[in-house]
């Protein structure tokens, strides 16, 4: 019987040498992320009132003469703003978490990889950011009017400040998410889990997904509903601009 093999104790210590200093590195790009963060966060909280003053601005001006929000619990008039500004810090420096990663990971990339990461990871954090405004400025109006519009009579729609950030908040990450689609279409061609063929034939499939998916993000109103499906669309359509742009033809056409 063979007697087992034992690494070299050379080639151990280059091992344990070389993990060491990976996970110093991390450490290290995870201590720079938290920084920035930190620091982000440290001027924001002398305007944590002004920025939830200007968060809560969509549904403020669309109700009705005398209503306003509310605080249904003792710390919410401190707390909430302060949270609002831990997720506006994380939303600043989100580039600087970002590219912390991208440097500690980039070195084990081949070439080719590299040059599809990078525009990858700058249109993700656009889109995502794209998604952001697009519900502030666009879906949350419509969907406010809509449903102070569609209060019952005697009913006085004061909403809870804590309630309103959760919301909002969810609204943000669902369509940040949701504008991540040419990143996505991307994804699936590189790795070979569609051709471009395949993404042209599913347009019909895609157009009945970004409704559905519409349908149940967006608050219930036909507006934001065909807001949202209708970018979707673009996005895949643009996604698909994107494979026949960054993959080489043989790949993207590879089923």
């Amino acid at each position: 019987m063979a007697a087992p093999e034992h690494p070299i104790p050379e080639e151990a210590d280059e091992l344990e040498q070389g993990l060491f200093s990976h996970l110093i590195e991390l450490r290290s790009r995870l201590l720079r992320a938290v920084v920035a963060l930190l620091v982000v966060l440290a001027a924001l909280v002398p305007f944590a009132n002004r920025l939830y003053t200007e968060l809560a601005a969509p549904l403020v001006a669309r109700l009705p003469q005398g209503a306003h929000l509310i605080a249904t619990e003792v710390a919410s008039p401190f707390v909430t703003p302060l949270k609002l500004a831990f997720y506006a810090a994380l939303f600043i420096s989100m580039p600087v978490i970002v590219y912390q990663l991208w440097a500690f990971v980039s070195p084990g990339l081949y070439r080719n990889e590299k040059r599809l990461a990078r525009p990858l990871l700058v249109a993700a954090l656009f889109l995502f950011y794209l998604g952001c405004a697009f519900a502030y400025f666009l879906v949350l109006p419509a969907a406010f009017r809509f449903l102070t519009a569609v209060t019952p009579q005697g009913v006085e729609m004061m909403t809870d400040i804590t309630h309103y950030l959760d919301f909002v908040m969810l609204m943000f990450f669902a369509f940040g998410l949701c504008f991540e689609v040419p990143v996505a279409v991307v994804i699936l061609a590189a790795i070979g889990v569609v051709s471009l063929d395949q993404l042209r034939n599913g347009r019909r499939y895609a157009i009945v997904g970004a409704f559905t998916i519409a349908a149940f993000i967006t608050p219930p109103d036909i507006t934001s509903m065909i807001m949202l499906a209708i970018p979707m669309c673009l996005l895949y359509e643009l996604g698909m601009l994107a494979v026949r742009w960054l993959l080489k033809p043989g790949r993207a056409e590879a089923a």
